[in-house]
This record gives structure tokens, C-alpha cells and sequence, in this order.
């Protein structure tokens, strides 16, 4: 004899939830009313002309041994950038993040959420911006500007996976006499750790492409390549730092994705 089938009523949304929707697609549908998006541009034989005479620049592309060696240390250098940028990030946000999960007190909570804001609010070149007039020209100012944004990135990631965390453990420990700080590194730290792995690691794919760009405005790297060919109309010696550049971000997203899923095992 089979259980009779059970048939559950469906989730009931409030007043507010559709006002929501309603706005989210208001909203959409306003963005498209009034923005001159001209898409009948893009497919007018003048632009596709354009685009196929463009496209066919930068072919082929520059391999001479010479050209070759050169981008491939500034492949190492935007490498080197994202991760002892990342690094740096990590760092800085784990102290960021205990405050900021409320282990401090509500103000210091307060306090540091406003500036995880800050610091992730204000894009990689803006910091790179900033920071270029205090270190120069070159990969420093593009590695602070990447730990700058990504500090205030990950610490807010490390903040919510500290406060999601079961406090049973902790408090199990806090009980039967450890110290807060023993009981918040034998109990809750191993929990987040994995997670915090991975957003961390999710954040060096992210900063392998932003440090790619941080080298249009001199920060080193490919991207300071990629202007300086592109300025000058080189566009087969640009093609084959776009090229090192995709090749870089397929091997890193690679390497991470490999690593994520050996944490999370």
C-alpha cells in the first residue's frame, strides 16, 4: 500500500514582494525606453565593413623571439600582480572581517562595514589612479590598487561567512573553559575556512582580468603592453598580447577551479 501523495499549497509571496517585482521590471523596461541603444548600427554594411577591416589588423600576430620573450615577462608580471595582490587582500580582510562579522562590538562593526564599502566602491582604476601620483609608473601601484578593492571585497565575503557559521561549537568550547580566541580558532575558523579558500581564490581569477586593465593607465603588466601598441597602431604586436592574455586567464581560471574543488571535498 502506498502513502498518499501530500500536496503542499504554494509558497504565499506578501504585498511587498510583488511591489518589488513590479519595480525590478518597471525599472528594466525604463532603462530600454530611455536609453538611445541605436542596435540597427551594428549590422549597416558601413560597420561591418569597419569591423572586418579593424579585425583583419591584427593579423598575423608578432612572434618573433624577441617580441615573444618580452610579452611572456610581462605575462609574469600581471601574474605576479593579481596574486600578491590578492594575498595582500586576504590579509588585511580577515582582521577587517572579524570586526565586521560583530565579534568587536556593534560600533566597531559599524565602523568597519562603512569602510569595506569604501574600499570596494571605488573601482581598481581609480585606485590605480590614486595611487600611481604616490608610487609612480609601474606594477606597485597597480598590486596596491588590486589589494585596496579586493580588501574590501573579500572582507565583507569573510564577515558574512563568520557570522553564518553554527556558534554551537564555539560556544560548546566557551563553556568547558577555552578562551574566546582558542574557541574561535579551534571551532569557527575551521568551519569558514573553506569557504573563505574559495572566495578568495574566485577573487585572484577576478584580478588576473583587472590586472590586465590596470596597465592601460601604467600600472604594468599586459595591459601597459597592450596601450602602448595600440597607441602606436601595432596592432599585429597587439594581437599577440591579447592572445598571452587569454591564455593567462584560461590557465589560472583552470588552476582555481581545480583548487575550489579540491577544498571543498
Amino acid at each position: 500500500m502506498t502513502a498518499p501523495r501530500v500536496t503542499l499549497p504554494p509558497p504565499r509571496r506578501s504585498a511587498g514582494t510583488w511591489l518589488l517585482m513590479l519595480g525590478i521590471v518597471a525599472l528594466v523596461v525604463a532603462s530600454f525606453a530611455t536609453l538611445p541603444l541605436q542596435w540597427s548600427a551594428f549590422f549597416t554594411t558601413e560597420a561591418l565593413a569597419s569591423a572586418r577591416e579593424f579585425l583583419e589588423g591584427f593579423a598575423p600576430p608578432e612572434t618573433s623571439p624577441a617580441f615573444m620573450q618580452k610579452t611572456l615577462g610581462a605575462l609574469s608580471e600581471t601574474l605576479a600582480m593579481s596574486a600578491l595582490g590578492t594575498l595582500l587582500a586576504a590579509l588585511l580582510a580577515l582582521p577587517l572581517a572579524l570586526a565586521g562579522a560583530g565579534r568587536m562590538g556593534r560600533v566597531a562593526r559599524a565602523a568597519v562595514r562603512l569602510l569595506l564599502n569604501v574600499l570596494r566602491s571605488i573601482p581598481e582604476l581609480v585606485w590605480a589612479a590614486v595611487l600611481l601620483v604616490l608610487a609612480g609608473l609601474g606594477p606597485m601601484a597597480g598590486t596596491l590598487a588590486l589589494a585596496a578593492h579586493t580588501a574590501g571585497v573579500l572582507g565583507r565575503l569573510f564577515a558574512d561567512a563568520l557570522e553564518n557559521v553554527e556558534p554551537l561549537a564555539e560556544q560548546s568550547l566557551r563553556t568547558n573553559g577555552a578562551r574566546p580566541l582558542a574557541a574561535f580558532l579551534y571551532a569557527t575558523l575551521p568551519q569558514a575556512l573553506p569557504q573563505m579558500l574559495s572566495y578568495t581564490l574566485y577573487r585572484w581569477e577576478n584580478n588576473i582580468r583587472a590586472a590586465a586593465v590596470l596597465g592601460v593607465v601604467g600600472a604594468g603588466g599586459l595591459g601597459q603592453m597592450l596601450k602602448y601598441h595600440l597607441s602606436l597602431f601595432q596592432m599585429p604586436s597587439a594581437a599577440t598580447v591579447v592572445i598571452a592574455m587569454l591564455v593567462l586567464v584560461a590557465l589560472v581560471d583552470a588552476a582555481s577551479y581545480a583548487l575550489r574543488r579540491a577544498l571543498m571535498r
